[in-house]
């Protein structure tokens, strides 16, 4: 993520509110990937939970502006709601006392994904992208008949190619306006 995030700041032509939050974004992420490793057991999940749950709700942040361009107020938005349902409604019986933080994250996942769809195609992939990736190691962690081959292959290979995407998506979004699409000069583009 770091490598990713000095990507990011290097190959943006501007330093955006949106290009400087999806670093931000990066950051939190990275976080969420190293920190577990100062706890065990369920310290650690929390630790990676509330790392990344910091990386969503920047990304929901950063993408925001673009919510009139999303796919937030079509019927389109219907196949992610059905995605959190389902993902929830698997996840649900196997997480107990986490039953609450799983459903706020699960919350939180879904509407950055739905919120990357404003800002292009390969963000709205990219959103679209991690939330299998999460979706993945939710099952993973709480569903006991879910036992792929090679299940930290699938999840780093998702993980990394959604964060890939979001990331050249903010770099691509760059002087297209939020409210409309449409491209605009350098200097109006949203801050």
């Amino acid at each position: 993520m770091p490598l990713l995030a000095g990507w990011l700041w290097c190959a943006a032509p501007e330093r955006t509110r949106l290009v400087r939050l999806v670093a931000a974004a990066l950051a939190l992420s990275w976080l969420g990937d190293t920190l577990p490793a100062a706890f065990t057991g369920d310290a650690a999940f929390l630790a990676m939970v509330g790392g990344f749950l910091l990386a969503q709700v920047t990304y929901v942040v950063a993408f925001w502006p673009y919510r009139h361009a999303s796919l937030l107020r079509t019927p389109a938005v219907t196949g992610y709601v059905v995605a959190f349902g389902v993902l929830f409604g698997l996840c649900a019986p196997g997480a107990g006392g986490m039953l609450v933080p799983v459903a706020i994250y699960g919350l939180c996942l879904t509407a950055m994904a739905v919120l990357a769809t404003g800002v292009g195609t390969l963000a709205g992939l990219g959103g679209a992208v991690f939330f299998v990736s999460d979706g993945l190691i939710a099952l993973g962690a709480f569903a006991d008949w879910y036992d792929p081959p090679a299940p930290g292959f699938w999840v780093m290979l998702t993980y990394l190619a959604g964060q890939a995407l979001l990331a050249v998506g903010a770099v691509r979004a760059g002087g297209v306006t939020a409210t409309t699409g449409a491209t605009a000069p350098r200097s109006t583009a949203p801050e």
